[in-house]
């Protein structure tokens, strides 16, 4: 009796542990890092590649024309103000100016004729031994004289200032950046003979698509630093945009003038240029938390309370290598996987790894 007793106790210890082995344990919860979402996105930076120039460039060209026979000015020379630039063979010049001068000369004698005559007449008057008709006559003479000698003398100002427009001076401090005329050539009134920077400002070109016109801010502090060397920077603003676009890049010239440039940044020199761009309407999360379902972009989301995970299709904004913008999808304050989502499914239990980044 007492062996049939323990026999059973055996087969219902063993039924006991076979029911144990087969009940399935449950399942491990996957660890996850996770971001909370709080903060909206911040603007773009846009970067654009430029040049310096002066902010009053100007182009030095001869009032008349001839032949050019001095330039003692080259590119890079700093100019003061009243420097002789080029000049020209003023023999036509002082040629009209002698003959502007001999008019006037005689034009001043003739002025004196008829002067005296009048004088003369004029007393004649008061002696009653000239008529009325000679005063008015030698009246009329002497005013025509004077308005003869007043031509001459307008000619021979005129004929002065000739002979000056043979010398170009520059009429403001600056550094030549260009020429456009040799000694010996021949050129035109109003063809450039030199180019001048003036001193006073620089500027910031830009070349900027058309896009970024449209939708950039309207007056935006612009960053600037020198390509070759970033440490040289300075900061600027959009003083002046072209008013249509280039016709073969179809980008929109725009200048910057540059808020007390170091002397480091030159002529010419090559410079970066960026602007931030308004904040989108939007959340932004690490790139790492993107994935997709049924061909949209997804993320999966925590839930703080069942610690499990559900997949969540989003409308993305904006890609950038280390983050994204989301539009559409995500609240404030929901728990965003970023690390270990290849192999999650929904409804997962989870174990947030640490303090939430």
């Amino acid at each position: 009796m007492i062996k049939r007793k323990i026999t059973a106790i055996a087969l219902l210890a063993l039924t006991l542990a076979g029911c144990h082995e087969d009940q399935p344990s449950p399942p491990e919860a996957r660890p996850v890092r996770t971001v909370t979402i709080e903060r909206r996105a911040e603007g773009e930076t846009v970067s654009l590649i430029g040049q310096i120039r002066a902010k009053d460039q100007v182009s030095l060209a001869f009032r008349l024309d001839g032949r050019m026979i001095e330039r003692p000015v080259h590119v890079g020379d700093v100019l003061t103000v009243g420097q002789i630039v080029a000049k020209l063979d003023p023999e036509n010049q002082e040629n009209a100016l002698r003959s502007a001068q001999a008019t006037l000369t005689s034009a001043n004698a003739q002025l004196t004729q008829a002067r005296l005559n009048f004088a003369r007449v004029q007393q004649g008057v008061k002696d009653e031994w000239a008529s009325h008709a000679q005063f008015e006559a030698a009246q009329e003479s002497l005013a025509s004289t004077q308005a003869q000698v007043d031509s001459a003398q307008a000619q021979e100002n005129n004929a002065q200032n000739q002979l000056g427009y043979a010398v170009l001076s520059a009429d403001a401090p600056g550094s030549v950046t260009a020429v456009g005329a040799e000694p010996g050539e021949v050129v035109h009134a109003g063809q450039m003979v030199v180019q001048l920077a003036r001193q006073g400002g620089l500027d910031a070109v830009f070349d900027v698509p058309e896009e970024l016109i449209r939708t950039g801010p309207r007056d935006p502090a612009v960053e600037i630093a020198l390509t070759q060397d970033p440490q040289v920077r300075a900061t600027g603003r959009v003083r002046e945009v072209a008013p249509e676009a280039d016709a073969a890049t179809r980008t929109f010239q725009i200048k910057v003038g540059i808020t007390n440039p170091p002397e480091t940044l030159r002529l010419g020199a090559t410079v970066t240029g960026r602007i931030k761009l308004s904040a989108p309407a939007g959340v932004e999360v690490p790139a790492s938390a993107l994935t997709e379902a049924n061909g949209h972009p997804a993320v999966w989301v925590v839930d703080p309370k069942s610690q499990t995970v559900s997949l969540r299709n989003v409308v993305v904004l904006r890609y950038d290598p280390a983050s994204l913008v989301i539009s559409q999808g995500l609240e404030n304050g929901e728990f965003v996987v970023t690390a270990g989502i290849q192999t999650l499914f929904p409804g997962q239990k989870v174990r947030l790894l640490g303090d939430n980044q």
